[in-house]
């Protein structure tokens, strides 16, 4: 992709993030990126992964995520702050996109005790197809690294099936269902103090993947740091900073009797 069709995806994306309360347009953001619709639409599928109208769809939500965190505004204010005329519409879509309600993801901080996935359609057999590899990020920091399969490219709603990778190594995705899937990672640091860093985020996707009941599919995932050209992660994740306390716990107690028993022996 050459820069200047990217440099008119960002001014679209630039034109998104500005009117995110407005009644935005196709064609406005064509005019915004300097292209015709038709040819606006297909650019930025193809710089992005998604048709504008989801990626708009998704950054919405992302704002919404924020507020809810971050201002003591109610959930009717911050739906009309996003763009939705109806609290009602917008709290079914939050829902089903993030994983619980905005009244729960702001009693829970923006983030998930766990993260479920979707039960799938009954099958006479059980599948056995399994999704591995190993997932990294380029420099190497302690990062968590959440792995999962959407059916879509924008990773909301419940995963097929996922996974959280402790650093970077080997994940694997078990009794994955038959169907076709997009694999989607995002990677925080690890480190209590570095985790809220949106500087310091990083992501992966891959896709289409078609999976069949006995599917063996080897894809390892190269995180890179968050762009602005990558969807929106709308799935709330779980809690990066409790999960390197608990981890950074468990490793002093472990210590502390490791030094006891040497005390004793």
């Amino acid at each position: 992709m050459n820069d200047s069709i990217e440099q008119a995806v960002l001014r679209a994306i630039v034109t998104m993030r500005e009117n995110l309360g407005e009644a935005l347009t196709v064609d406005d953001l064509a005019r915004s990126a300097m292209f015709s619709k038709f040819h606006f639409t297909r650019i930025f599928q193809r710089a992005t992964g998604v048709t504008p109208g989801r990626f708009l769809s998704a950054m919405r939500l992302q704002r919404a995520k924020q507020l809810l965190v971050t201002t003591e505004l109610n959930i009717a204010h911050i739906s009309a702050d996003v763009g939705y005329n109806s609290v009602g519409t917008f709290s079914s879509r939050f829902s089903r996109s993030v994983g619980m309600s905005p009244t729960r993801f702001r009693h829970l901080a923006g983030h998930a005790t766990h993260i479920a996935t979707e039960p799938g359609r009954p099958m006479p057999q059980p599948s056995h197809a399994r999704v591995y590899g190993h997932a990294w990020t380029h420099d190497n920091d302690p990062v968590l690294i959440f792995v999962g399969l959407f059916p879509e490219r924008v990773p909301e709603g419940r995963p097929a099936r996922c996974t959280v990778v402790d650093g970077a190594g080997e994940y694997e995705l078990d009794a994955v269902p038959p169907g076709t899937w997009y694999l989607l990672a995002q990677a925080v640091p690890s480190s209590p103090d570095r985790c809220e860093d949106p500087e310091a985020t990083y992501v992966c996707a891959l896709g289409p993947i078609t999976v069949c009941r006995d599917s063996e599919i080897k894809t390892d995932l190269a995180l890179n740091p968050v762009r602005a050209l990558d969807p929106p992660v709308l799935l709330a994740l779980l809690d990066a900073r409790k999960h390197a306390l608990s981890t950074m716990t468990a490793q002093i107690v472990g210590l502390d009797e490791r030094r006891r028993c040497q005390r004793v022996a």
